[in-house]
């Protein structure tokens, strides 16, 4: 044979994509968005970016060091996971904090179940939703030119969309997470993806439109514009870059249409209903620990196999 076959952990891709040349795509489409965060934010923001990406880079090395293993930190997927912490977090966290975040999603989240490939849930989503339970006051305050206020989410909970314009929102002029504000270049980032195909079109659309639908149909907000629910809070960075992770995503297509209508659907639910006003982090998650068993129902039936009814595959008589 002229070339060799290689067999490693999970992800695997059928390309000639390699670990390293993904992550480094993800980056490249998350960092205009980053710039803009920045620039309406201020240069505490860039701080806050470059204390994630350090702490994550060291928490895998200094993790594979101890524990005598070969250091993976050049695949960039430690980078990719302090990035996208970075951007679920206001601009105002103390340093400490995103650190202990960090490390949280690389060692616990992620090396304490094998590292790459084997985590059950998406690091950074994990760290977030482990921050917002430990300092909610932290990690929901908000500014904008250095005054604080709510998010325009916030505010459509709270029955007013305030002066944050639907333009604004587009562009990212308001106040929110770093990363979520700049909803034109999220959506051109998710775009570059699914031209290059590195993740599928299809959580993404269904994602994002379930959310968007049902919010609307609940009358979050009131009578809000649809693309409030679209150009607020981290529905466009969820759907675009952390749902679609490979290890904690369905393989087939019926699976991910389900796994996507389910992240909208509690997405919805959490917006509408919830004690929180966002409820993109914890709708992923919840998703995440249910992609086993979408993928179990879900699998293709191998040719000339029969076909075995739900019941079966659920192990009854």
């Amino acid at each position: 044979m002229s070339t060799k076959l290689v067999v490693s952990t999970s992800p695997h891709v059928h390309s000639e994509f390699s670990t390293q040349k993904i992550m480094g795509m993800v980056i490249l489409s998350l960092i205009p968005a980053g710039i803009v965060g920045v620039y309406f934010l201020g240069l505490r923001a860039l701080c806050v970016i470059l204390a994630c990406v350090l702490a994550s880079v060291i928490s895998e090395w200094a993790w594979q060091k101890l524990n005598h293993k070969k250091t993976t930190i050049s695949d960039l997927s430690a980078v990719v996971t302090g990035l996208l912490l970075a951007y679920n977090l206001p601009p105002t966290i103390p340093i400490w904090m995103a650190v202990c975040g960090c490390v949280f999603a690389i060692i616990i989240v992620k090396h304490f179940y094998g590292g790459i490939g084997c985590n059950i849930v998406n690091p950074a989503l994990a760290a977030r939703a482990m921050m917002l339970i430990s300092w909610p006051t932290a990690m929901t305050t908000w500014t904008l030119n250095g005054i604080s206020g709510p998010t325009p989410l916030a505010a459509m909970k709270a029955g007013t969309m305030g002066n944050v314009s639907v333009w604004n929102m587009f562009i990212g002029n308001m106040g929110g997470c770093i990363g979520e504000t700049s909803s034109v270049l999220l959506i051109l980032g998710g775009l570059y993806l699914i031209w290059e195909e590195v993740i599928s079109w299809r959580i993404p659309v269904i994602y994002i439109a379930t959310t968007a639908i049902l919010a609307s149909l609940f009358k979050h907000g009131g009578d809000v514009l649809i693309l409030h629910e679209i150009f607020t809070g981290g529905l466009l960075i969820g759907a675009f870059f952390m749902a679609t992770d490979y290890t904690t995503s369905p393989m087939t297509a019926k699976g991910q249409c389900i796994y996507a209508f389910g992240c909208g659907l509690i997405t919805a639910l959490i917006r509408m209903w919830g004690g929180y006003p966002e409820g993109v982090s914890f709708s992923i998650l919840i998703m995440n620990i249910a992609v086993p068993l979408i993928d179990r129902y879900t699998e293709p039936v191998v040719l000339g196999a029969p076909k075995s009814n739900f019941f079966k595959r659920m192990g009854t008589k």
